[in-house]
């Protein structure tokens, strides 16, 4: 049925640039995880309804997603950061020739290292996506509330961790143990932070939204 509702609203869905269908294309053939659909118009409700003019990004990959937010909007500008070597690499070269008025910042660093780095420079984002390692959510979660400008918004991709977060962890393998605690932990902080409202979407492997009071 979920496959059957999303194949559905591609008849409404705003169809993307010729050459956003062909990096999606691409990454999928190579197993590449990237943005879904339904977080996509997620992301593109929230840029367009907030009027947001910058965005953080934690988890390049290879720049679709970065790209995709571009396209939203003509005045928006995104600070994306990447730590895999080949990614970033990957990521570059379709920003040199897809970002051609240069809206997109890559760092490549770690995430921690950069957001800490952003947050001693004293940035402030609107919107900020975070779609890097999960098991670092949580350990990411009180600095990106220090970069978020009040009212901003965090989307948070992937939080089911392909379902193993909803089940018992001891229904889960030994090794995605770690990840699924760290996973429910991070949804137990978000719920209950006295700074964030928060909403948690069962859609694709789980979206979590949270504003910043």
């Amino acid at each position: 049925m979920e496959e059957r509702i999303d194949v559905f609203l591609e008849l409404f869905r705003e169809e993307l640039p010729e050459y956003l269908l062909k990096l999606e294309k691409d990454a999928i053939s190579k197993n590449v995880p990237i943005l879904g659909h339904t977080t996509a118009d997620i992301l593109r409700f929230y840029l367009r309804s907030l009027h947001v003019k910058n965005v953080l990004e934690i988890g390049t990959a290879v720049g679709y997603s970065a790209l995709f937010m571009r396209e939203c909007a003509n005045d928006l500008f995104i600070t994306t950061i990447e730590k895999i070597d080949q990614r970033y690499e990957e990521a570059l070269s379709n920003f040199n020739k897809y970002d051609k008025d240069s809206r997109i910042t890559p760092i490549k660093a770690d995430a921690m290292d950069a957001i800490v780095s952003l947050k001693k420079e004293e940035k402030r984002f609107q919107l900020i996506f975070l779609d890097a390692a999960k098991g670092q959510y949580s350990a990411y979660l009180p600095i990106l509330i220090d970069l978020m400008e009040e009212g901003g918004v965090l989307i948070a991709d992937n939080i089911f961790h392909n379902g193993a977060v909803v089940e018992s962890r001891y229904a889960v393998t030994q090794r995605d143990r770690t990840i699924h605690d760290r996973l429910r932990e991070f949804l137990k902080d978000i719920t209950e932070h006295e700074k964030l409202d928060t909403l948690i979407l069962p859609v694709e492997d789980g979206v979590a939204i949270c504003q910043k009071k």
